[in-house]
């Protein structure tokens, strides 16, 4: 008891500079912005962020007390028999040393792989606590998820037969099978609640746990969207240009760390070096001051400014797929010709494909080389841009 109560001022002292720590940090401060009640932050933030230095220091404690522990029993001040542990055991066999050896050696013995095994312990519990480090729980594919191959047909996105649905409920996607070729611009065209939102987060491995994702053959590249792809190259490889550029970014975080935040990650950068590329991708897409534009907060800037911050960010990774989830649709009508110019340069400077998604047939046609209409989750009719333009169109939602 004496020797746990001793080690009662360790935790305590670093509980309380974690606390005050983490209760300073950025995201606990939106937590509370956001109305999130006091214990929940507790639960979802704190605790999780204080578990990993806690379980290291309780699990290296438990190991020197043990020892402690059995050098009291080894010298007569500790467990008494009947009652035995690893010390007391090592101090009755010394008058055994010289006609048993193995009496001494197995306590020693004992008593090092105990304190080391508590210490491997602590840490593979630590890594596992740790929000950072800690392996998200994967769904498991509905179809066997195989190694990334090679694509070998020359596409590099192809879906066959793409199925996503509530597990146990209805379908919300069905049958989908498409193909992007490297530097082809593909669009998803159809009213809200058709399912291209979902197709396309399928594509760029987005799409909630809670569905249910199966496909024939989903990939893109050579990864396997239906098994464990590489989320670095996830994040290399794939952009994502979501709808509402308010909504992409955090309001509490300025925008330098958010817009470098995947050079950072992704592509190991330094900050500094991070920084400056990002400012020049920022002048590149008429974002006037970049500098300063990076030391201010998200609602700073116009809608407009905000997108083509997310623009800017895929000048810099250089991905082989851009999946634009409806990227104008937010916009006025003279800002989106600039976003949209904005699409066409990239594509025509770095050869992106590029899966774009809108309910304006208007601007499709000007930016797409292949249009897909869906329909409560299928694909109606395929169409290119002169069709389009022509009105060649043959079922009667593309008519209508």
């Amino acid at each position: 008891m004496a020797i746990g109560v001793a080690g009662i001022p360790s935790f305590a002292r670093l509980t309380a500079n974690l606390a005050a720590k983490i209760s300073t940090s950025e995201y606990v401060t939106t937590a509370r912005l956001l109305g999130v009640p006091a214990w929940a932050v507790a639960v979802r933030h704190t605790l999780p962020n204080m578990a990993e230095p806690l379980l290291i220091l309780a699990t290296t404690v438990f190991a020197l007390s043990m020892v402690e522990l059995s050098a009291l029993s080894f010298i007569g001040l500790g467990v008494q028999s009947p009652t035995y542990d690893f010390g007391l055991l090592l101090n009755e066999s010394l008058t055994q040393i010289y006609t048993q050896p193995t009496a001494v050696v197995g306590p020693s013995v004992m008593i090092v792989l105990t304190g080391l095994a508590a210490m491997v312990l602590g840490d593979a519990l630590a890594a596992r606590a740790n929000p950072r480090t800690a392996r998200r729980a994967v769904r498991r594919p509905s179809v066997p998820a195989v190694a990334d191959v090679p694509a070998g047909d020359g596409a590099l996105v192809r879906i066959e037969d793409l199925r996503v649905g509530v597990p146990g409920g209805p379908e919300l996607v069905r049958g989908v099978s498409l193909t992007i070729d490297p530097g082809e611009v593909v669009a998803l065209v159809g009213e809200s609640g058709s399912g291209k939102s979902l197709t396309a987060m399928s594509v760029a491995g987005l799409v909630s746990e809670e569905l249910d994702v199966r496909a024939e053959v989903l990939r893109v590249g050579d990864m396997n969207m239906l098994g464990q792809p590489d989320r670095a190259r996830l994040g290399r490889e794939i952009s994502v240009v979501y709808q509402d550029p308010g909504s992409t970014f955090n309001p509490s975080l300025r925008m330098g760390g958010q817009l470098t935040e995947v050079l950072r990650t992704h592509l190991g950068m330094g900050k500094g070096r991070a920084r400056k590329l990002i400012t020049e991708a920022l002048d590149q897409v008429n974002i006037t001051e970049p500098a300063h534009r990076l030391r201010q907060h998200p609602h700073k800037l116009s809608g407009g400014m905000r997108q083509r911050c997310m623009i800017a960010t895929t000048l810099v990774t250089t991905p082989k797929l851009i999946v634009a989830d409806e990227p104008t649709t937010a916009l006025d009508v003279t800002v989106q010709h600039e976003v949209l110019r904005q699409f066409r340069r990239i594509h025509r400077e770095q050869g992106t494909a590029m899966l774009f998604i809108s309910h304006d047939l208007g601007v499709v046609e000007a930016l797409c080389d292949r249009i897909l209409v869906m329909k409560e989750g299928e694909i109606v009719e395929r169409l290119t841009p002169a069709q389009l333009r022509d009105r060649d169109v043959h079922h009667p939602y593309t008519r209508a």
